[in-house]
């Protein structure tokens, strides 16, 4: 039977962290200076946890930390420059953080971008593929000696229902020779993003770090910042008037289910899936539209095959 919780779709972030005690734990947060980061970084201070905000715009991250500090009344709240879409920068930052912490007892990979025009990371990778997928599994790697020291440990992949879009194409993974589509190469990097998860706990889930992937819902938040207004409103995301589909969450809602993959005693000791609504998500069924995977997103051997892939492109031992 899959995994359920009291928890459901309009559960808050707040609502979930609450009754949970987090002191004396580590956790990172990935993109934690805008949207669902902010939110998920608050629910985490607020059990008492010590937040490591790993952003690309320190100043902006800055401003978020005080704040934070001031409504959270927990103080350990600490910066990471992170720019994702350069493995010198993610190297950096990895090497950084294991000075500081030695352990890590949750890493929530938040931080992404959403069709983008076609373009290119620092090292070359299509940038959505390159940003949410390459920069997150060599920032996790390299984290992997803090993530032991703290075990059990859990690492967090936010993915989307956009991995309906597309499978990882491997035979070209940068749209060399094929036409560019921006949801297409979403839906991959959304992809890459479930298959790592799946991956990650079959490398090292005996081991004490598991990892669960989640579609954190459809929220109104920065990631839309390619879109034109008009795209929106053809997609049924805003109406004519600009206020937002009804079916959206709120950015305390969309980070939920984040939380829940990071502390629910339900999930201690399992990884591996793909979560929804704070609770384990079914394979898509038409009739739920708005809900559920698709197969290729579970599956162990192309998960393996990605893993591979991805370190030989980022320069790591598998």
């Amino acid at each position: 039977m899959p995994i359920e919780s009291k928890f459901g779709y309009r559960s808050t972030a707040l609502g979930v962290i609450a009754g949970h005690n987090l002191h004396g734990k580590t956790a990172m947060v990935t993109g934690a200076s805008s949207g669902l980061g902010v939110e998920t970084c608050r629910a985490l201070l607020q059990a008492g946890a010590e937040v490591i905000m790993a952003v690309r715009d320190v100043a902006k991250g800055e401003a978020v930390a005080t704040q934070l500090r001031q409504e959270t009344k927990n103080p350990a709240v600490h910066l990471l420059e992170l720019d994702l879409s350069s493995l010198a920068s993610v190297r950096l930052a990895a090497e950084e953080a294991l000075a500081g912490w030695s352990k890590l007892h949750i890493l929530i990979n938040n931080a992404g971008v959403m069709a983008t025009p076609f373009s290119h990371t620092l090292d070359g990778f299509e940038m959505q593929f390159g940003t949410n997928h390459l920069g997150h599994y060599l920032f996790s790697r390299l984290l992997h000696p803090a993530l032991l020291a703290a075990a059990p440990a859990r690492v967090v992949a936010v993915s989307s229902i956009g991995h309906r879009r597309s499978d990882v194409h491997f035979d070209d993974l940068n749209y060399q020779s094929r036409p560019y589509e921006k949801w297409e190469a979403y839906g991959q990097s959304k992809t890459a993003n479930v298959l790592f998860a799946v991956a990650w706990n079959q490398h090292y889930g005996a081991a004490g770090i598991t990892a669960n992937a989640l579609h954190p819902g459809g929220i109104v938040t920065g990631l839309q910042k390619f879109l034109p207004l008009e795209e929106q409103r053809a997609m049924g995301w805003i109406d004519e008037q600009g206020v937002v589909n009804p079916l959206f969450k709120t950015v305390e809602q969309g980070a939920a289910t984040s939380i829940w993959a990071a502390v629910a005693p339900e999930l201690e000791g399992i990884g591996g899936l793909y979560l929804e609504d704070c609770r384990e998500a079914l394979p898509f069924d038409p009739a739920l539209p708005y809900s559920g995977f698709l197969p290729y997103v579970k599956d162990p051997a192309n998960a393996e095959r990605l893993w591979q892939v991805s370190a030989d492109l980022v320069g790591l031992k598998t």
